[in-house]
């Protein structure tokens, strides 16, 4: 797991919603955004990839940006804004295996025929004869 948060910058603003004597007056929202093309820390590569599969949370200047205001503390909120930043950067850059093709065996194919004819069976002797 890389640790970019050096590159991180904050912004601060009132958290949205219903609340008590602080709503109005203390910023404890936090806003963290990146540059991910200026990061030093990743590769062409990489920082194509984190643009293909964060592409709805870039912005046209090119910024990353994610806002936390779950806690009452401002510190809390920032904290936890870097946790969920780095924890996306780093799930956008897992590479997922490829599926290999397999076939199913004679033993699978038997038995779903004979799954088959068993409910072709149990059909057949609903019906009604005279």
């Amino acid at each position: 797991m890389k640790d970019f948060s050096k590159e991180l910058t904050f912004k601060t603003s009132r958290s949205s919603g219903a609340g008590g004597q602080n709503v109005n007056k203390v910023e404890t929202s936090v806003t963290v955004l990146w540059k991910v093309s200026d990061s030093g820390f990743f590769n062409d590569e990489q920082k194509d990839r984190i643009h293909h599969k964060l592409n709805n949370r870039i912005n046209a200047e090119g910024f990353l940006f994610l806002t936390v205001s779950e806690t009452r503390t401002q510190l809390m909120n920032k904290t936890r804004a870097i946790e969920k930043i780095l924890e996306l950067v780093n799930q956008a850059l897992i590479i997922p295996k490829k599926r290999l093709a397999t076939k199913p065996s004679k033993s699978q194919k038997q038995k779903r025929l004979d799954t088959k004819k068993k409910l072709s069976d149990k059909k057949e002797n609903r019906k009604f004869r005279y």
